[in-house]
């Protein structure tokens, strides 16, 4: 029996939800030396200034 594959749209709300969510970046490495590892994490998360300024005042 075959399979169909099926796209499933993701609705427009989702997508926005996605969009406001931080980026994630994971690096891991090792040491010059081979000694240790090194793992590093990266969140950026982006707002307007204007919610900052509230959030703030």
């Amino acid at each position: 029996m075959a399979e169909e594959n099926t796209v499933e749209e993701i609705p427009e709300w989702k997508i926005k939800q996605i969009n406001k969510m931080p980026i994630i970046e994971s690096r891991i490495g090792k040491s010059k030396d081979g000694r240790f590892v090194i793992h590093k994490v990266v969140i950026t998360d982006i707002k307007p200034v204007e919610y900052y300024e509230k959030v703030m005042g």
